[in-house]
C-alpha cells in the first residue's frame, strides 16, 4: 500500500505554528514525546530537516518554512471541505437519486416532487422513470417507488397508496362504434392500445382472473407506445382500447371522455410504496424525501386521486 503522503502533516503545522513540541502537543492532546516521535519520521520520510532544535527554542529551517507556507492554505481548505461534511449530516443537500415506474412517476411523483422541492431547495433531485426493477444499492439510487408486491423483504416500505384497481377504457366513441366487451375473451376482436416497458421492453399481456384462474388474453392492434399519458390519449381520441390504472384514467372517466369495463376480471394490485434501504434513513434528504411523502398523504389532490391511504405496511 502506498504511503499516506498527508500523514505526519497535522504534527508538522501544529509544531510549525507553536515553535514548540509541548505547546504542539498541548494543542493535538498527546505527548510532547509523541510530537518528537512524528517529526522525526515525517522528516526522515521526506530526507529533509525541517525544524532547527536546541535546548532553548525549536525553529523552522528554510525548507520547513517553504513547505509551511504551501501547506497552511492547503490545510485551511482541508479544514472547510471535512466541516462542509456537517452540513450532509444536519441539513438535506446533495444529490437524491429516485427510481420509479413510468406510471408512478406520472401520478405519485407529479404531486410529491413540488412538496419535497419546497422543504429541501438545496437537493438536486434525479428521477429516473423505468418499468424495470432496478438494483436500488448496486445502481447509486437513494430510494425507489415499487408495486408493493416487488419491494424486497429487506427494505423499509412506506405506503403511497392504497391497493389500485385496473380496468379496459375506452372512449364512448369508440364503444359505440366497436361495441363494449361482456368478458375478456372478447377483447380478441378489439382494436388494443398496447404499452411497451421501456423502448426495449415486453409488450404487457393483458391479464385477467376468473374465479381462481389466472389466465392472458392476447389482443390484438396496430399502436404500440412507451408512455402511459400517451396511452391514456390515445384512447380518450378513440383509436382503441387500453389497459390502465383508476388513478391513470379517473380524469378522463369524470370527464366523460373514457368509460370503463371489465373491472371485475382484473386483479387490484397490491399498490404502491417508497422503498429503501434501512441504513439510508441517516440521511438527512432521504428523511425530507420522506417527510414530504408522508405529508402527500393527506393532500387534497392527492386523497382526491386515490382515496384515504390504509397505514403503513
Amino acid at each position: 500500500m502506498a504511503h499516506d503522503p498527508l500523514d505526519g502533516v497535522a504534527v508538522f503545522l501544529a509544531v510549525a505554528d507553536a515553535l514548540g513540541f509541548t505547546a504542539a502537543a498541548r494543542r493535538l492532546g498527546v505527548t510532547p514525546t509523541a510530537v518528537s516521535k512524528a517529526i522525526r519520521a515525517f522528516e526522515a520520510r521526506h530526507g529533509v530537516a525541517l525544524f532547527q532544535r536546541t535546548t532553548r527554542r525549536v525553529a523552522l529551517t528554510e525548507a520547513g518554512t517553504a513547505l509551511a507556507e504551501r501547506l497552511r492554505p492547503a490545510s485551511a481548505e482541508i479544514a472547510d471541505a471535512l466541516a462542509a461534511l456537517g452540513g450532509f449530516r444536519d441539513r438535506p443537500m446533495g444529490t437524491l437519486r429516485i427510481t420509479a415506474s413510468a406510471s408512478a412517476a406520472s401520478t405519485v411523483l407529479a404531486h410529491l416532487l413540488p412538496l419535497f422541492r419546497r422543504a429541501a431547495p438545496d437537493v438536486m433531485l434525479d428521477v429516473t422513470s423505468d418499468d424495470a426493477l432496478l438494483d436500488l444499492v448496486g445502481r447509486g439510487f437513494d430510494a425507489g417507488i415499487r408495486l408493493g408486491d416487488a419491494v424486497e423483504k429487506d427494505m423499509v416500505a412506506v405506503r403511497l397508496t392504497p391497493e389500485i384497481g385496473w380496468s379496459i377504457a375506452g372512449s364512448p366513441d369508440y364503444f359505440a362504434r366497436a361495441g363494449r366487451p361482456r368478458t375478456p375473451e372478447e377483447l380478441v376482436g378489439h382494436e388494443a392500445l398496447r404499452y411497451r416497458f421501456g423502448p426495449a421492453g415486453a409488450v404487457h399481456r393483458w391479464g385477467f382472473r376468473r374465479g381462481r384462474r389466472a389466465f392472458v388474453v392476447d389482443v390484438g392492434g396496430h399502436v404500440v407506445v412507451d408512455d402511459r399519458r400517451l396511452l391514456v390519449e390515445l384512447a380518450c381520441a378513440g383509436l382503441g382500447l387500453a389497459f390502465v390504472s383508476d388513478p391513470e384514467s379517473r380524469a378522463a372517466v369524470a370527464a366523460g371522455r373514457l368509460e370503463r369495463t371489465l373491472q371485475a376480471h382484473i386483479p387490484r394490485d397490491a399498490g404502491l410504496y417508497l422503498c429503501f434501504p434501512r441504513h439510508a434513513q441517516r440521511s438527512p434528504k432521504l428523511r425530507a424525501f420522506i417527510a414530504s411523502a408522508r405529508e402527500l398523504l393527506a393532500a387534497p389532490a392527492y386523497v382526491a386521486l386515490f382515496g384515504d391511504i390504509p397505514a403503513r405496511r
